[in-house]
């Protein structure tokens, strides 16, 4: 995708204006696809970082860096992939080959592929799966066979299909909720069929390396530091933090900056939340029914507990946590002398409305300690409770119809972020499709159509 070569000073003048508003992974991965193919891009971004709700935050107290929520990525994540080889960070993704799953009772099963072909390089794992019984694996094949053997379109309540097809409260408490509420960022109860097929199709099923999770090694922050600089730089990239915009104007010619001054371009990708695009349009935009399902989406949220003890609280680098509150814990090490910090990951997290940051705190510092020993043995030093109220769009039954194209009616504006039609549900997979997507669009309106998204993994 990259090409050779960067624009020279003399010819910037000549290239075609894009501004990015948003740079978080989708302004991103937009402006990797539309800079080294002629044009002149600004990613104009908010906040005073990068990455969007895929990066971190300087704790106060600290000075350390924290993601707001701990993100991974998976082996069949090829456009994530593809986009952190071209800007020079996919050596800061560490593959974990292995996943453990632990229950409250302390005992452990060890998930690991075979060197088997798919898609039987996983059946020994699920057969070794302790809280599971023989009879709920069978039930949980079956389910399986099922659920791949549907429409890729169909998409009817999950739960109900579940139960219609001889699964159980346990197996879908102790099995499909374990992997989809991590993965959609959803319960059970309230996502469609399409997207809970396609996270076993695409990551466990279709390809061998598919279910591979890749944990940063870093946080997050530090993928959108010198190497993203010094691509972004290579190829003439202006960006601006701290730099709100407004509104889009006229029809559209540029952004109004919230300081009242105002900038123009030839294209334009919005490339914000679904939250924030009624605000950003123009009113007689905002009214056109293309832009509608952004204002339908409903949101879902993840709590994130971070955690600072005086000694290694986890012999694990991080494990799923089966029939408790929290879905993942993940073990950065030591980050400052005698500190070690963990994260606690719940999605999906509505049954945390209401609570106080000091109770979320106990409740998951208490279920940890029952878990896992050395963390009771262990001194808390300080945590942390961040929520993100809107972090995903909810993958409710036929969402796909508010989800619009990357392409929109206005010619020179383009969509982008994981809310737009990705075929994929919100993660930083989907974020990266949208921008490479925009980035199409942008290129086939300006008579140069390419093709940057890369191909499923066995596809």
């Amino acid at each position: 995708m990259e090409q050779n070569g960067s624009p020279t000073a003399a010819s910037e003048c000549d290239l075609e204006r894009v501004i990015v508003v948003g740079g978080g992974l989708a302004g991103l991965a937009a402006a990797v696809g539309l800079a080294p193919r002629g044009f002149r891009v600004t990613v104009l971004e908010a906040r005073p970082r990068l990455g969007g709700r895929a990066g971190s935050f300087t704790d106060p107290a600290t000075g350390q860096l924290v993601d707001a929520c701990q993100h991974v990525s998976m082996g069949c994540c090829t456009n994530f992939t593809h986009f952190c080889r071209t800007i020079g960070v996919e050596h800061l993704l560490a593959p974990q080959p292995r996943l453990t799953f632990v229950t409250p009772d302390r005992r452990r099963s060890v998930f690991k592929a075979d060197p088997w072909p798919a898609p039987f390089h996983l059946g020994r794992a699920l057969l070794g799966a302790h809280y599971l019984t023989p009879v709920e694996k069978l039930r949980v094949a079956w389910g399986l066979l099922a659920l791949l053997s549907e429409r890729p379109d169909a998409d009817p309540p999950l739960r109900e299909w579940l139960l219609a097809h001889r699964q159980t409260d346990r197996t879908i408490d102790r099995f499909w909720g374990v992997v989809l509420v991590s993965a959609l960022n959803e319960t059970v109860d309230r996502v469609g069929l399409r997207y809970a097929r396609k996270v076993f199709r695409d990551g466990f099923v279709r390809h061998r390396d598919g279910f591979t999770v890749h944990v940063p090694a870093v946080p997050l922050g530090r993928f959108y530091d010198a190497e993203l600089r010094a691509w972004l730089d290579r190829y003439g990239v202006e960006v601006v933090e701290n730099c709100g915009v407004k509104r889009l104007t006229g029809a559209v010619s540029g952004v109004e900056l919230r300081d009242g001054s105002r900038r123009e371009a030839d294209w334009f990708v919005l490339a914000a939340p679904f939250d924030r695009v009624p605000d950003l349009l123009p009113p007689e935009l905002a009214a056109d029914p293309f832009f509608a399902g952004a204002k339908e989406l409903a949101p879902s949220p993840i709590t994130s507990v971070h955690l600072w003890y005086d000694r290694p609280p986890l012999d694990l680098p991080h494990a799923v946590l089966v029939d408790c509150l929290g879905q993942w814990v993940f073990s950065r090490g030591e980050v400052a002398p005698g500190e070690f910090y963990l994260q606690v990951v719940v999605s999906a997290a509505r049954p945390l409305k209401g609570l106080g940051r000091d109770e979320i705190q106990t409740r998951i510092g208490e279920e940890l300690a029952r878990v896992f020993p050395s963390v009771a043995r262990a001194t808390l030093l300080r945590s942390k409770v961040v929520t993100e109220h809107t972090a995903t769009f909810s993958a409710v039954p036929g969402v796909d119809r508010l989800r619009p194209p990357q392409a929109t009616p206005v010619p020179n504006l383009a969509l982008a972020g994981d809310w737009t039609d990705t075929g994929w549900p919100a993660t930083m997979e989907g974020a990266v499709r949208s921008g490479y997507l925009a980035a199409e669009a942008i290129l086939a309106r300006a008579g140069r159509p390419e093709r940057l998204l890369r191909p499923d993994l066995g596809g």
